[in-house]
């Protein structure tokens, strides 16, 4: 049976509109699932929308609306920005799903089951926009009278009835999973943080909330909604249908990586995991933390102004070209940068230079000089068969790579090889050949549409469109397109008739 694999993104909060963030982290789970398709695995990919809580119902009362067609509408927002971004999700979950709040009930029920579940006062600290609870040795310090949550929002002090989750019974289960799954979070500086959290004692934690009519109620007592973080997290095992005893549950969980945001680390890696053993079911294989997407070096706030539309960057740029920039320019898992000049200055570089150029000079010399036919390889020199050897190499590279999701090493790898193929074509001058030499040229022009073909082939999970059209002018059939095709056998053949190219990756022109 084939081996599967299950990839998360958080789901968005439906507080606002959909920034280019959130593009980030979804493109990112993209390129991960594409590349798993490719590699031969079965794959279960999830995005959706977190749709409840009171952040929520004050958006929808501040617009005059009721809550849920609000939600209806931003949900549909993040559904479409999907698409747009060529993504290949198998699901959207909502948490005013039917299926999500089935599965929220019976969650609550195994916690309240297992007796990690009691009714109390709760007072302190709670953040409406972070939808956390803090301690106030964790707050930030704003004036004499006032404090502001780790994340810079502001903070007040909640004295109310609730129901709480025996977090503190788990701390020990906790660091035990850490010490004994080293890379169940990535990267090691998230690790050490939560660890370190951890250690310093845990305390049992409100999961819900009195009197917030916008919310999944508890079964019990419908005076209380559950804790919008109890709630979310659950999304992860709902589109599974968990408590329906399903084969999707059976065939993909424990999830194999949940992609978030470093800003939400915690919920995922000590709230999540603890609620799982309580519930007596299997913790996530791992949870991948990535930074943040910065623009021109700035933190993106709807209150800094800099917010971004991504659809408007596609215009833009184009989706291949957003794609490729976002995770190629940055070692993903650090906070990344974006400006207008940095997008264009990459493409042009990469995608116009290096690739378009490469396949443009190949393939327009194939159509002109070799009737528009793949020629024959002919004897290759020691040169040739180098820069090949190199090529079919590449797979092994990359898949260390994306082994622990060092994408942007992935992509260096294979534009390495785009840049010595390059070198190649030049040094080798096919146009020079084709009076005194055209055995050789055809030679050089047989490597170059191999060169093209493996990277091609490769570079499919971040550059869909791109890669598929090179893939298009070279004649690959669409069934030898995955990374079972990278080796010598599947070559492209000689006499094949390729498409008349065309440009690929225009150049953008500076303003």
């Amino acid at each position: 049976m084939t081996d599967s694999f299950y990839i998360s993104t958080a789901i968005s909060y439906t507080n606002g509109s959909p920034h280019i963030g959130h593009a980030y982290e979804v493109i990112a789970a993209d390129v991960i699932a594409r590349f798993k398709r490719l590699d031969g695995y079965d794959v279960f990919f999830l995005t959706g929308t977190d749709e409840h809580g009171l952040k929520v119902q004050q958006k929808a009362k501040e617009l005059g609306i009721n809550p849920k067609d609000y939600v209806d509408k931003v949900s549909k927002e993040f559904i479409e920005l999907a698409k747009s971004l060529n993504c290949s999700n198998n699901d959207f979950i909502r948490t005013t799903d039917d299926r999500h709040k089935k599965n929220v009930h019976s969650i609550w029920k195994n916690l309240s089951d297992k007796g990690d579940i009691y009714l109390d006062q709760y007072s302190g600290w709670y953040s409406i926009r972070d939808e956390a609870f803090y301690n106030e040795e964790e707050l930030i310090k704003s004036d004499k009278d006032s404090y502001l949550s780790p994340n810079g929002n502001s903070v007040e002090w909640i004295d109310e009835e609730s129901y709480f989750f025996k977090l503190s019974k788990y701390e020990k289960q906790l660091l035990d999973l850490y010490e004994n799954n080293k890379s169940f979070i990535l990267p090691n500086s998230r690790m050490n943080e939560i660890k370190n959290f951890v250690q310093s004692g845990l305390k049992d934690i409100s999961i819900s909330r009195k009197n917030i009519s916008w919310g999944i109620p508890v079964e019990e007592n419908n005076e209380h909604s559950i804790y919008v973080w109890l709630d979310a997290l659950t999304n992860y095992i709902s589109a599974l249908d968990w408590c329906e005893g399903s084969k999707s549950f059976d065939r993909f969980w424990p999830a194999d990586i949940h992609l978030i945001g470093k800003d939400i680390t915690r919920f995922h890696a000590v709230y999540w995991p603890a609620f799982l053993f309580s519930a007596g079911l299997d913790v996530p294989k791992m949870i991948f933390s990535h930074g943040f997407l910065l623009n021109k070096g700035e933190k993106i706030s709807k209150s800094v102004g800099n917010t971004v539309d991504p659809i408007d960057l596609l215009g833009l740029y184009g989706v291949d070209q957003l794609r490729f920039y976002l995770l190629s320019a940055t070692p993903f898992g650090n906070d990344g940068n974006y400006s207008h000049e940095l997008i264009i200055n990459h493409s042009n570089a990469l995608l116009s230079n290096d690739l378009g150029n490469l396949s443009q000079r190949c393939l327009k010399m194939v159509f002109s000089r070799c009737d528009g036919k793949i020629p024959n390889k002919g004897d290759l020199n020691n040169i040739d068969l180098s820069l090949l050897n190199n090529a079919y190499d590449l797979y092994q590279k990359v898949l260390e790579c994306m082994d622990d999701y060092r994408i942007h090493a992935y992509l260096n790898s294979i534009f390495d090889i785009i840049s010595l193929a390059n070198k190649y074509f030049s040094d080798e001058k096919p146009w020079e050949l084709n009076k005194d030499n055209p055995d050789r040229m055809h030679s050089v022009l047989w490597v170059t549409c191999e060169i093209l073909r493996i990277t091609s082939i490769l570079l499919q999970p971040v550059i869909v469109d791109g890669s598929n059209k090179l893939l298009d002018f070279l004649n690959i059939d669409s069934e030898e397109r995955s990374f079972i095709n990278l080796n010598p056998s599947f070559a492209v053949k000689s006499g094949l008739k390729i498409k008349e190219p065309q440009v690929i990756f225009p150049k953008f022109i500076r303003e």
